[in-house]
């Protein structure tokens, strides 16, 4: 029986199912100081549980892009949809520590196999319009990050725990499921085209792809690190801190919205180049301001990371088209990796921070114990407030170092263009 390809709902089922992945970022951002005050978790504990989500993502994201070509992607969005179920109602009835860590992983793996599929499967079904296509496709990332936000802090502010804000995202993981059950999928771009196998793993070998591997990891760790970490860093700097995110993730939608006319104007290395230049004055802005001020520098930060992961996706998928699923996979695998790693190394590092602001001696978990109103419970807060910004401070050289990357990939296009291939 011959497919009848809906190209229409497989990209909203698509969306559907990165609203999902992103909801669990933009909620679990907005409830980790919930759950680091109802578990007594430290920041390396946090950090180890939230970067579970960032290793999980790039296992499956790997895993997908290898076999993706041969198991289909419909199959694939169906498995992300059983983890995603899984892994919400887990986390609802997590106990502490541990069943917080594995039910983040169910659910890292599944927004990972979310991408692997969803990637693919954008750039098959819209193969003349991909860098705008993917940018649209990643609306939902920042957007379903702004609901998120939003539902944690309209929930927190009606008494609503942390458990009913995660059950908000059982309703989209449903649909989508469903969506995905019902529709035919094709194959990928790769596969319909006849590219060799051979010639696949060849392309991710070359200078080009390299390259943009690389700084990948730069582009995600500027912007998944401070989007899932804003909370916890600016919560003594601003009474408003989750909204600062919702601010970042809101300019970050819009700008995918209107990414059509952009792209058309501006070359991906250059639209590349001038996110990072934003970016590392917005990161430079939260290190410094303070108060309402801070919505300013969400709002340049947010400039900053708008275009950086759907661009470098829809830059490799036009410019080395021949490294099909795999090569976007990689991309994005090695990104939340990078993320992983680097949320590790910052939680150790702001409870170094803050246990450095204590006096001499002090045991941190004394301290963070301590009951409103002490002297102890007063230090941590001031401890807090002055560690949150020196983490964002310490990330800037990410993005500077970008910035003489596309610089040197901007000239590079301009003089070879096609020639790169």
């Amino acid at each position: 029986m011959q497919k009848i390809i809906k190209q229409d709902k497989l990209f909203i089922a698509s969306c559907l199912a990165l609203l999902v992945t992103s909801l669990s970022f933009g909620i679990r951002a907005g409830i980790m100081y919930d759950l680091m005050e109802q578990f007594r978790l430290n920041a390396s504990q946090m950090g180890l549980i939230a970067g579970t989500a960032f290793w999980g993502f790039p296992l499956a994201i790997v895993v997908g892009g290898m076999i993706v070509d041969i198991v289909g992607m419909k199959r694939l969005f169906i498995f992300a949809f059983l983890l995603h179920l899984v892994g919400i109602v887990f986390t609802i009835f997590s106990t502490g520590f541990y069943s917080l860590y594995i039910s983040t992983l169910f659910i890292g793996v599944a927004n990972g196999t979310v991408e692997a599929a969803g990637n693919p499967l954008v750039a098959t079904i819209y193969p003349d319009n991909k860098t705008t296509k993917l940018n649209h496709f990643h609306i939902w990332f920042p957007g379903g990050i702004v609901i998120g936000t939003l539902i944690s802090f309209g929930m927190a502010k009606v008494s609503l725990g942390w458990e009913w804000q995660m059950a908000m995202m059982i309703i989209p993981t449903i649909i989508y499921g469903y969506m995905f059950y019902r529709l035919d999928v094709p194959v990928t771009e790769r596969v319909s085209a006849g590219v060799p196998t051979k010639e696949m793993y060849r392309a991710v070998l070359r200078p080009l792809f390299i390259f943009m591997f690389i700084c990948m990891i730069g582009t995600a760790v500027t912007e998944l690190f401070i989007n899932q970490w804003v909370g916890v860093l600016l919560e003594n700097v601003t009474n408003s801190s989750i909204l600062v995110l919702a601010l970042i993730s809101a300019i970050q939608a819009f700008g995918r919205g209107v990414a059509g006319p952009i792209v058309t104007r501006i070359s991906p290395s250059g639209l590349l180049l001038i996110s990072s230049v934003f970016s590392t004055i917005g990161l430079y802005l939260l290190a410094t301001l303070s108060g309402n001020s801070i919505f300013i520098a969400a709002i340049v930060f947010g400039l900053g990371v708008t275009y950086f992961w759907p661009t470098m996706l829809g830059f490799v998928s036009e410019n080395i088209p021949e490294s099909g699923a795999l090569g976007l996979n990689l991309l994005g695998g090695v990104g939340t990796l990078s993320v992983s790693v680097y949320m590790f190394f910052m939680g150790e590092y702001y409870d170094k921070l803050i246990a450095l602001a204590l006096p001499t001696g002090a045991d941190i978990d004394v301290y963070r114990s301590a009951a409103d109103g002490t002297s102890e419970a007063q230090a941590f807060l001031q401890a807090k407030i002055a560690a949150g910004p020196e983490v964002i401070e310490a990330t800037i050289v990410i993005p500077l170092f970008l910035t003489f990357a596309f610089l040197f990939l901007y000239i590079y296009m301009k003089v070879y263009g096609d020639k790169t291939r």
